[in-house]
């Protein structure tokens, strides 16, 4: 692959997505001896070594997201379609109906798996194009629904809710995978929040899942016991063999995170790159657009487009390849361009990015026609 004048490659792929170099580094210098004289994978997850590394990942993770003690925090496996499936499964004894809040493809997949197990209510019907929020006072709410399911950023279609959903009692339940860690907000508004690794938690292989204990106790019987949030809340996470590897390299990204200065440094950085592409942007004069409502538009995963279309979109990415930038092209079902930008990319990585995408309008007036 050719480098051009960038010194690395840039992964702006939306998951797996770019680790801290930093964490990186420190895995590599202690893949072999994670501290008692053996590596990290070969130790017994029933092991007092490994039960230390367990509970440290817990405990901070509790602790930047100011998690309080009433709720609890399972890391489990099954990634986010798992956790489709294993929030209804544990809250149907609230009842057999449950809102869902369809803002993009994850959602809709959300609801789609939780309809083997219960009545899903559409809040509002499903829109033909998700570039938007629709207000709160067209939502039609059940005030008997288990729970109301919304996933708060759409890494396919980068659609972000700036606001928590009233639901006037009933429990919220929210997919934040590609957003957690990202922003300071209040846990207690919620009932469960999921959130998969892979964004800015680590590699792929845990879905950390918050949960408020008064709604833990009752799972249907028809859930499996990998899925059980009550069982992983009795056995500590350690109901059967967890990968360990990723559960270390997760406490790693959290003490990261802390390092850097926590929740309030993550979102003030957030900010300060999504304004940046953005900006350059609006500042195209419609060479460039975003199909997002700018109520609405992700600070996490900006799709965007060319005026000229699909050919332009696609010597854009060719051009981008070349020069180093990885993981640029849009999701097969919106396609276009997406730019992810979780908590291991810099502010300098994405100025890069949009001193290249100045300059590609610069060099090709004939996309502007």
């Amino acid at each position: 692959m050719a480098q051009s004048s960038l010194k690395q490659v840039i992964n702006f792929g939306a998951g797996p997505a770019k680790i801290p170099k930093q964490v990186l580094e420190q895995v590599k210098n202690e893949l072999l001896d994670c501290g008692c004289g053996i590596s990290v994978m070969e130790l017994s997850h029933r092991s007092s070594e490994y039960t230390a590394i367990n509970n440290r990942a817990i405990q901070l993770y509790r602790e930047l997201l100011d998690i309080p003690e009433n709720y609890k925090i399972l890391l489990m496996q099954g990634g986010g379609t798992g956790a489709f499936a294993s929030v209804a499964l544990n809250l149907l004894h609230r009842g057999d109906k449950a809102d869902y809040i369809l803002t993009g493809v994850w959602s809709t997949k959300a609801a789609k798996e939780a309809s083997k197990y219960l009545k899903v209510n559409h809040v509002f019907p499903k829109p033909e194009k998700f570039n938007g929020i629709p207000d709160q006072s067209t939502w039609n709410l059940d005030p008997e629904a288990a729970y109301v399911y919304y996933c708060d950023n759409e890494t396919v279609n980068g659609v972000e809710f700036p606001f928590i959903p009233e639901t006037n009692g009933v429990p919220l339940v929210c997919d934040m995978s590609s957003n957690i860690m990202t922003k300071v907000f209040d846990v207690t508004k919620f009932g469960v929040v999921i959130a998969c690794a892979q964004k800015n938690l680590g590699p792929a292989g845990i879905t950390a899942i918050i949960i408020r204990e008064d709604l833990l106790g009752k799972p249907s019987p028809l859930c499996p016991q990998v899925f059980d949030y009550t069982l992983f809340t009795q056995e500590n996470s350690l109901l059967n063999t967890p990968p360990t590897l990723i559960v270390y390299i997760f406490s790693l990204v959290l003490q990261w995170v802390k390092n850097q200065g926590g929740l309030v440094a993550m979102e003030a950085n957030s900010k300060a790159k999504s304004e940046l592409l953005y900006k350059t942007i609006e500042n195209s004069k419609g060479f460039y657009s975003c199909p997002v409502a700018k109520d609405s538009r992700s600070r996490i995963t900006v799709p965007f487009c060319l005026k000229a279309g699909a050919e332009a979109d696609k010597q854009f990415l060719k051009e981008a390849q070349d020069l180093g930038f990885l993981q640029l092209k849009g999701h097969r079902l919106v396609g276009g361009i997406r730019a992810a930008m979780y908590n291991a990319m810099t502010l300098d990585e994405v100025a890069i990015l949009v001193e290249f995408m100045t300059k590609f309008q610069e060099r090709n007036p004939q996309y502007s026609a």
